[in-house]
């Protein structure tokens, strides 16, 4: 593969003839060194595919290793970091033991019992996910749902809880790997559109996962229908979320339901409701196949809009060129940028995280260097427990230096927007990092957010949101 050059990405050619498309080819820990490139790679960066696989999920194909990542700068590579395994993705002691284990072929039970602890240090489910976030309707929790904010609601059908590929840097990690106990699914759609009758605030509906586009055409369609019922007419957005186009995009091409898949979008817009598919691209690399640009005009003819966002990830994405080029490619594929986002204080933060400041500068320069019409997107902006909270600037106050700091989205509507003020740090990697400005003992939203997030123990039809 070649290297791109990012700055000048050419325009795009749908010139893919289906007979063309690769056999699609899944490797895991089990097969993984079945990858003929990887022979070409140093001993002790395999090994550690297979000591931080054991602890993270991995799973890569055919499409990402012959046609995104560029060999020649691996380890290095953006996608190849992007996709499988580092050693530095695990804290130093944590790899010590997992890699312990493997070289004394310790029993099942001992490993498994090991990385389990592991991964729960490791802030599995962060931002309240498990705690605040799932609903209840006459008491009992609805499984498979949750509601943050008032007009969305994430509905995860348990028959897509994978992807194509894992990200290194995936927030949902959990969702991926044995223990069910840290998983959020179901195919119970009765009581998630029993939830919904209930709660008239919510207007759009996030069918999220894993991807829910690895699941057939016939499953989506059987929850569409579900969810375009008469009786939910206040639902008026329904947004799937996936990062298929980057991964697989033969999905929409030459797959034996792509056209069902398409039909399914097409039955979405065609009732009225606003079709948004919430994708994923962290590297221009990603738009440059004529595959992807082929399978994004298939999904557009549907009536179907595609939004982009992506997390900055140090080593991957770091960069204002790279973001700059990034949106400038989506823009002129006819994709919106949405978000940039903060990588979540989960899993392997420490390796991918670089500071708010940081990330500040790099979203400011690149957006200075992109027209009107890219500067659809938002951020840089973290998904905490309180909200989306989006990093302002930083700038002088009163002779203080200060990051200024708003709300895109908060579990009180009313924070929307209400600038708020931190004391000045470089070190800082998430919200909980920051500290009020002018000697302020707390920030304004975190005596009413003890409120909100105490748990509800009587039987009621709200969310605990």
């Amino acid at each position: 593969m070649q290297k791109c050059d990012i700055t000048n990405l050419p325009d795009a050619e749908f010139s893919f003839i289906p007979e063309n498309a690769p056999k699609f080819a899944t490797y895991t820990l089990k097969n993984f060194r079945n990858i003929q490139q990887l022979k070409h790679l140093p001993e002790d960066v395999v090994s550690a595919i297979a000591v931080v696989g054991h602890v993270f999920p991995f799973k890569v194909n055919s499409y990402v290793t012959e046609k995104l990542i560029d060999w020649g700068n691996a380890p290095n590579d953006p996608i190849f970091t992007l996709t499988f395994p580092q050693k530095g993705m695990l804290l130093p002691h944590h790899y010590e033991i997992v890699q312990a284990l493997l070289a004394e072929n310790a029993p099942k039970s001992k490993l498994a019992k090991a990385i389990n602890q592991i991964r729960e240090e490791l802030n599995p489910h962060p931002a309240g996910q498990l705690e605040f976030n799932v609903p209840k309707l006459n008491g009992q929790k609805i499984d498979g749902l949750q509601h943050k904010y008032n007009e969305t609601a994430l509905f995860f059908p348990s028959e897509g809880q994978s992807c194509h590929a894992y990200c290194t840097y995936c927030f949902r990690w959990p969702q991926f790997g044995e223990n069910d106990d840290l998983k959020i699914a179901t195919n119970q759609i009765e009581n998630v559109i029993a939830y919904l009758k209930h709660h008239t605030e919510i207007s759009d509906v996030l069918i999220t996962g894993g991807d829910p586009l690895t699941m057939s055409a016939k499953s989506l369609s059987k929850y569409v229908l579900a969810l375009l019922s008469e009786d939910l007419p206040h639902i008026r957005t329904i947004r799937i979320g996936t990062k298929t186009l980057t991964y697989w995009p033969y999905r929409f091409l030459t797959e034996k339901d792509s056209e069902q898949l398409l039909d399914a979008f097409r039955m979405i817009v065609r009732s009225g409701k606003h079709l948004a598919l919430m994708t994923h691209f962290n590297h221009p690399v990603e738009l440059e196949t004529p595959e992807v640009a082929e399978a994004i005009q298939r999904i557009r003819e549907t009536g179907a809009v595609i939004r982009t966002q992506s997390p900055i990830i140090r080593g991957i994405n770091d960069d204002a060129k790279i973001w700059s080029a990034l949106w400038k490619r989506q823009v002129s594929l006819g994709l919106v940028p949405y978000y940039m986002f903060i990588p979540r204080d989960t899993g392997a933060q420490h390796f991918f995280r670089i500071s708010l400041v940081r990330a500040w500068e790099i979203f400011k320069e690149a957006y200075q260097h992109v027209s009107g019409i890219c500067r659809t997107v938002r951020g840089p902006s973290m998904s905490t427990n309180p909200g989306k909270v989006q990093v302002m600037g930083v700038c002088e106050v009163n002779g203080q230096k200060v990051i200024s700091l708003q709300f895109l989205q908060g579990r009180n509507p009313d924070w929307v927007l209400r600038p708020f003020f931190a004391e000045f740090s470089e070190s800082a990697f998430w919200l909980s990092e920051l500290s009020p400005a002018f000697g302020q003992e707390s920030f304004f939203y975190e005596e009413e957010l003890a409120e909100l997030t105490k748990p509800i123990e009587d039987d009621c039809l709200e969310a605990v949101c």
